[in-house]
């Protein structure tokens, strides 16, 4: 297990002190920070704890996992490391995707079209159109 700590569902009003201080009663804590979004500045709800060494550590996370603060019950976890290019947690390969059996092609069904009956009517245009006369 490693000394730094997730700690996530932190009630939004929490500051940075104030985790390092919830924390800080089972060991000696060396950084305590809240995410917050690069816009609003408003906390994103998690954060991450680091402790001096591995026993406080992992003292707390028994202690204060699912714990109430501030109205709300946070998660404790051991922080996962991100990969080297700080794009995403380190994570597993991926397993191989299974191969498909071959399936025998499907034989073409030809539907005949039902005959279509035309009718036709016949329209008669004729010039109903009045004049008017235009007094000058």
């Amino acid at each position: 297990m490693a000394n730094k700590l997730f700690v996530g569902n932190i009630p939004f009003a929490m500051t940075d002190a104030q985790l390092g201080e919830v924390f800080s009663a089972y060991g000696t804590v060396t950084s305590a920070n809240i995410v917050v979004d690069k816009f609003s500045k408003r906390s994103k709800g998690f954060g991450f704890v680091e402790f001096e060494n591995e026993a406080d550590a992992k003292k707390a996370m028994s202690e204060l996992d699912g714990s109430e603060q501030l109205g709300r019950n946070i998660n404790v976890k051991e922080a996962i490391p991100r990969a080297d290019d700080n794009s995403a947690p380190a994570a597993a390969p991926a397993p191989e995707a299974p191969v498909a059996e071959e399936v025998a092609p499907m034989e073409e069904v030809k539907e005949e079209a039902a005959p279509v009956e035309e009718k036709t009517e016949e329209v008669v245009l004729t010039d109903n159109v009045e004049e008017e006369k235009v007094e000058a």
